[in-house]
């Protein structure tokens, strides 16, 4: 078995959510020989302020599921994002909020 390791960042449209994954997934691929990463994103029909979220699966085994079920890292950007996707943290895992818009 790998080392899989999840990120999720979650927000709204326009917070850089998608870019930030992407920017995650490929430099560790790039960076990191024999690791393998993979991204994913989900978003509403908004141009702005609509519900985003960008998840990055890293492990040096391939990568059989893209989507983070358990994430060892979240960036939750707003409050909405925090009551839907903060309850299924992975144990001991890092949680980072935005304290101006998470209360």
């Amino acid at each position: 078995m790998g080392d899989r390791f999840e990120i999720r960042v979650a927000g709204s449209g326009g917070q850089g959510v998608i870019l930030a994954a992407v920017i995650l997934g490929e430099a560790a691929a790039l960076r990191t020989e024999g690791l393998n990463s993979v991204q994913s994103q989900a978003y509403g029909p908004e141009a702005r302020g609509g519900a985003s979220k960008s998840e990055v699966v890293y492990d040096r085994d391939e990568i059989d599921y893209p989507k983070a079920s358990h994430p060892n890292l979240q960036v939750i950007l707003t409050q909405k994002a925090c009551d839907t996707y903060s309850h299924d943290t992975a144990k001991g895992a890092t949680v980072i909020f935005d304290d101006f818009f998470v209360t």
